[in-house]
């Protein structure tokens, strides 16, 4: 089921001029700052950049997986086709970013803070937001199988045609969100949590569930 999108995602303001760059692990160090850059078919792995920060900046066709960022700030960012695997954003700053057709399995969000991020036809399984704030996010026909949301502040969030099978919830409030469109088999959440949850018929079997209730 196709459900029209409620919210509006504002775009990352990107200009039309933006100096190629080639990023390695020679010059990925902390505090530093990239901007108005095009980074295509980098390769990194396993390094570390604390507090570093990106603006105005497309990533494409890249590999970044087990590197470490965090504190990092992203304002007006784009990740295309990119390898973003087991990446450490954990307590970030996301501003206007969006993910295109990337894979971020694994990839860790917790105590980060996201405003107009959209996630479009992602791998994100086993991804973490724990302890996060997101506001204005969409999730579009993404894979988020075993993703973790604990304990997350979710402001104008949805999940359109996304699969959330065994997805944790706990202690994030899920009142007026439509999963209509979502697998939501196997989600953990308490009963207070998905009070005023949308779903389908079909689905209210996953949260009688949640109840102790057992159907026969």
């Amino acid at each position: 089921m196709e459900n029209k999108a409620t919210i509006k995602i504002v775009k990352p303001k990107l200009s039309n001029n933006l100096n190629t760059f080639d990023l390695t692990e020679d010059n990925i160090l902390d505090y530093d700052t990239i901007t108005e850059a095009h980074i295509s078919d980098c390769y990194l792995s396993g390094c570390e950049a604390d507090r570093i920060s990106f603006n105005e900046v497309v990533f494409e066709n890249g590999t970044i997986n087990g590197v470490s960022l965090q504190k990092a700030d992203l304002i007006d960012v784009r990740f295309e086709n990119c390898d973003l695997c087991n990446i450490d954003f954990s307590e970030a700053s996301l501003l206007r970013v969006e993910f295109v057709n990337c894979k971020i399995v694994g990839i860790n969000f917790s105590e980060a803070v996201l405003k107009d991020v959209l996630f479009t036809n992602c791998n994100g399984q086993y991804a973490l937001f724990r302890f996060s704030e997101l506001k204005q996010v969409l999730f579009h026909e993404c894979q988020m199988r075993f993703s973790d949301y604990q304990e997350s502040k979710f402001t104008k969030v949805e999940f359109r045609n996304t699969d959330l099978t065994q997805g944790q919830f706990f202690n994030t409030k899920l009142k007026d969100m439509d999963f209509r469109s979502c697998e939501i088999d196997g989600i953990s959440a308490r009963v207070e949590d998905v009070a005023g949850m949308i779903v389908s018929t079909a689905q209210t079997i996953t949260l009688v569930s949640l109840m102790g209730i057992v159907v026969r």
